[in-house]
């Protein structure tokens, strides 16, 4: 399989943008490095808490790594030829195709780092997105050393809900987690229990100990497009985002306001404390578990817009009008694109969640197509999210 060289200069470029944000807006602290002057090839692993993350991890080895990344991100972005010129190496979300896995093997087999993600999704909540099962498989495979780059704090300085960033201190520990030989011997239920207990966080209960304040942390617009029920009343779209830093259901009063660290204080008489943003999303996931589990909800339909990539412009085009909808079945986009009528069949089976921005879109994918839905009410995106990941949960009891 062909390997894609980095380009030292572009690498160096982009480390040299990365320092700058990790010092003065990350404001990143190391606690080990222990990829730094390793020679031969290897394997890292991050927990994924923002979209930013790369920033922090691409300046600790002078070595260039070929970084794998959502081929989403990739297509949609100007800058893709300077990103091939860094090696990187475009992936279709949640989905195992042999010609990706090939060419992030060769980065091994050519004795060169390469870096994965293998939650594929940072965070909408604070609490990171499943690994998918084949990642521990596909692990062994690689037949490298595996390192694990563990991130603390980052998803408050750029959470996925907000719209500006919130400078304050962050920590990177990178330290190796599996020697080649170890992860030769060890059978795969060893290393998904090592690899999940240094990749799933909660960003909250971490923020209890590292107990750091943020620059307009306390600012909650935005998160109501996450937290859209009330853990009181139950009413759904009842939550909004008041005087920047309030969370109140119109409803019934329940009403939380943030503070710098991010966590929730009540300022109304209605309901229990919620401390943890990370609660309060668990609380509308297990609700939306039980009301499809009972059969009071099992699907979801909505009036969407859809977006395909345009590759000659780089950018997500309307390509047209439809009804999205999730069931049992999976997934049915139908209405008019590109001006054919289609009716695309999405299963949904062994897909835990999808790529999505709180009250903006989702995206539903089908082999190499990316069919981004934009709803026209952006609150039922979280909905959607909640109701694929309670399918996923009764199809994968085990999970």
């Amino acid at each position: 399989m062909y390997y894609q060289r980095p380009c030292r200069l572009h690498y160096r470029i982009a480390q040299a943008a990365s320092w700058v944000v990790s010092a003065f807006v990350f404001r990143r602290k190391i606690l080990r490095n222990e990829i730094k002057g390793k020679k031969g090839p290897f394997v890292v692993i991050a927990n994924h808490e923002t979209a930013l993350d790369f920033v922090n991890l691409i300046g600790m080895t002078a070595r260039p790594m070929s970084f794998v990344i959502s081929n989403s991100f990739f297509q949609s972005l100007p800058i893709r030829g300077f990103l091939q010129k860094m090696g990187v190496i475009p992936k279709q979300q949640f989905q195992t195709a042999v010609s990706d896995l090939k060419k992030i093997k060769a980065v091994i087999d050519h004795g060169e780092p390469v870096v994965i993600y293998p939650a594929g999704l940072m965070c909408e909540d604070g609490v990171s997105t499943p690994i998918p099962s084949a990642t521990y498989k596909f692990l062994k495979w690689l037949k490298a050393d595996v390192y694990v780059a563990k991130t603390m704090g980052t998803y408050f300085v750029k959470p996925k809900w907000a719209k500006k960033m919130r400078p304050g201190r962050t920590y990177m520990d990178v330290y190796k987690l599996f020697t080649e030989e170890e992860l030769a011997q060890a059978d795969l239920a060893q290393v998904q229990a090592r690899t999940d207990a240094a990749l799933l966080f909660d960003a909250y209960r971490e923020q209890e100990n590292l107990q750091i304040r943020y620059r307009g942390g306390s600012n909650v617009e935005g998160l109501q497009n996450v937290l859209y029920l009330c853990p009181y009343c139950g009413a759904e779209f009842s939550v909004c985002a008041e005087k920047g830093n309030t969370l109140r259901c119109k409803a019934c009063g329940f009403a939380h306001e943030s503070d710098h660290m991010g966590f929730l204080h009540p300022v109304s008489d209605v309901g229990e404390p919620v401390r943890y943003v990370s609660d309060w999303s668990r609380l509308i996931y297990t609700r939306t578990l039980e009301n499809l589990r009972s059969g009071k909800e099992t699907s979801l339909s909505s009036p969407v817009t859809v977006r395909m990539i345009d590759h000659a412009k780089r950018k997500f085009a309307e390509v047209g009008q439809g009804t999205l909808g999730l069931s049992a079945d999976g997934f049915l986009l139908e209405g008019v694109l590109q001006g054919q009528s289609v009716s695309l069949s999405v299963p949904i089976g062994d897909v835990p969640t999808l790529p999505f921005s709180p009250g903006k879109h989702l995206e539903v994918q089908q082999g190499g197509n990316i069919y981004r839905c934009v709803p026209k009410d952006g609150g039922l995106v979280m909905k959607f999210i909640h109701l694929l990941k309670a399918y996923y949960a009764l199809n994968h009891p085990e999970a």
